[in-house]
């Protein structure tokens, strides 16, 4: 009789597992590719306007999915566990595993083995995959920038994106190779901007530093006092403007910037006494998130199992609607608390984690005291159900 109980629960395992890990693949690979349509039209530019190889593109799009699987890979759990359990709940396939004497913190545990597998995934997708795709597509865009200096920069459209400059080019020629038509206002030496005009420029990126810099040929600069009581005017042959493309931290040394970081990283640039109080709140929040976030794989099945549980006629409309409801709110805290924690009015470790605490006393409370109406629940016989009805 052991080894035929033993099969038993093997198949219910199985059976609940592919009722989970299916919609779950499908919903991660539906909710990962309509992320990477919001880069389709920028994809597109790349390719017809500014002649970047397909071979690029490809593997800029590969360092960027990093990025989307920390969030698909949570709220693709959380929807698949709702349709999962309300398909069988709404089957009634549910309840006749609670009349056999299986107790919902027994039909739990094939779904606890797919939010762990997704907790590993997402643990290791945030502590090396995030940070080494990041670094990977900066320095696949330098690469392209060295060759394309018109890479992120429109004709005729002031690009404010640098700090402290404001550039306008005039043309771009079809080869990207350089920008023609130059107006610059520097805004990097004092309060009043400096104007510079030049005729031709082109870009030299450097992969081993956070800024690039754009060479200027042929031009003048015009600079006016604070008085606006004296002007200068100086022409030059070449002229170096340092173009900052990011955030560096580590006392103005230039440095990979915290997105960038592996854990480890993380811990140690945040014991670096020289570091500014934002500077080192920005790697705290950070260095939360690493964890944080992957537990969040943890929290949603709590969640999921019991309000999953109700019947309902429409079981994935409805599934996915909670789903999407309940990732919302809880990445609405989350960038709440990152906010406070930003602007000093909160600790890192308050703002990161008070969405994950919330979400999961709440879950647990749901959970347990689902579990304990089914345990008195299959305390009344079939039969005496039928008397009492």
């Amino acid at each position: 009789m052991k080894p035929a109980r033993t099969l038993f629960f093997t198949i219910i395992d199985r059976y609940i597992l592919r009722e989970i890990v299916v919609p779950s693949f499908m919903i991660l690979s539906v909710f990962t590719f309509v992320l990477l349509m919001g880069k389709i039209l920028q994809v597109m530019d790349l390719m017809v306007n500014k002649g970047i190889a397909f071979f690029d593109i490809a593997r800029l799009t590969i360092y960027l999915i990093p990025g989307f699987l920390v969030f698909t890979v949570p709220i693709s759990l959380l929807i698949a566990i709702l349709i999962g359990v309300g398909r069988l709940s709404g089957d009634n396939e549910w309840t006749v595993l609670r009349m056999s004497g299986l107790g919902l913190v027994r039909l739990s545990r094939p779904i606890a083995i797919v939010a762990f597998a997704a907790f590993l995934l997402t643990l290791l997708t945030t502590l090396f995959l995030v940070p080494k795709g990041n670094l990977a597509a900066r320095s696949l865009l330098f690469q392209i920038a060295r060759n394309k200096a018109g890479i992120g920069i429109n004709e005729k459209v002031f690009i404010d994106y640098f700090s402290d400059i404001l550039l306008y080019a005039d043309k771009i020629p079809v080869s990207g190779e350089s920008l023609e038509g130059i107006f610059i206002s520097d805004s990097h030496l004092g309060k009043t901007p400096n104007t510079i005009i030049a005729r031709r420029a082109s870009i030299i990126p450097d992969p081993d530093k956070n800024y690039i810099t754009l060479r200027l040929e042929d031009g003048s600069t015009h600079t006016v006092d604070e008085n606006f009581s004296a002007f200068r005017k100086a022409d030059f042959h070449f002229y170096d403007i340092r173009l900052e493309t990011g955030s560096s931290i580590g006392g103005g040394k230039a440095t990979k910037s915290s997105t960038e970081m592996t854990f480890p990283e993380l811990k140690k640039t945040a014991q670096n006494g020289k570091l500014k109080e934002t500077e080192i709140r920005e790697i705290m929040i950070e260095l939360n998130k690493k964890l944080a976030i992957p537990l969040s794989c943890l929290i949603f099945p709590l969640l999921g199992i019991p309000l999953g549980m109700r019947a309902h006629r429409s079981v994935r409309a409805r599934g996915f609607t909670i789903g999407l409801s309940l990732a919302l709110i809880y990445y609405i805290f989350r960038l709440a608390g990152e906010a406070l924690a930003e602007s000093g009015q909160i600790a890192p470790f308050l703002g990161v984690w008070t969405p994950n605490i919330v979400f999961a006393l709440t879950g647990a409370l749901i959970f347990f005291s689902a579990a304990r109406e089914q345990s008195l629940a299959n305390l009344v016989s079939p039969r005496d159900k039928l008397i009492k009805s």
